[in-house]
């Protein structure tokens, strides 16, 4: 849901992280992140269709991380489809494939990136 003040702007359908329901705890396990994070960067010119990086992983998540023995992992991402695909569109949604990260379609992606500026909150909810 994308969200100005408590105004709905948008519902996007997302695909999430291929390591199943639950937090992430450590680098590879592919889960989203869940949490209060902040959109901290963007990237252009990202491996996929534009990317607005999340601030995972934050004090708690290494601090959870470290009390397990791991890496907590890094690198999480909303972002579109993998570049050269962006034909698949809507059906990348009938599955979380993702490393951790969000994904929407390619012209999803457009709307976020002009709506959502470096700063913004953004909160992961199972």
């Amino acid at each position: 849901m994308l969200l100005r003040g408590n105004t709905v702007l948008h519902n996007y359908a997302v695909s999430l992280g291929r390591g199943g329901k639950g937090p992430k705890m450590r680098y590879g396990d592919d889960k989203t992140p869940e949490g209060t994070y902040t959109i901290d960067w963007r990237n252009p010119k990202s491996h996929f269709y534009l990317s607005l990086h999340i601030s995972y992983p934050n004090a708690s998540d290494i601090q959870r991380a470290r009390e397990h023995g791991f890496a907590p992992g890094s690198d999480i991402m909303i972002h579109g489809l993998q570049n050269g695909l962006g034909w698949i569109g809507r059906f990348q949604r009938f599955a979380d494939w993702t490393d951790g990260c969000i994904a929407v379609t390619d012209s999803e992606m457009d709307e976020i990136w002009r709506a959502v500026p470096t700063g913004t909150p953004i909160e992961i909810r199972p």
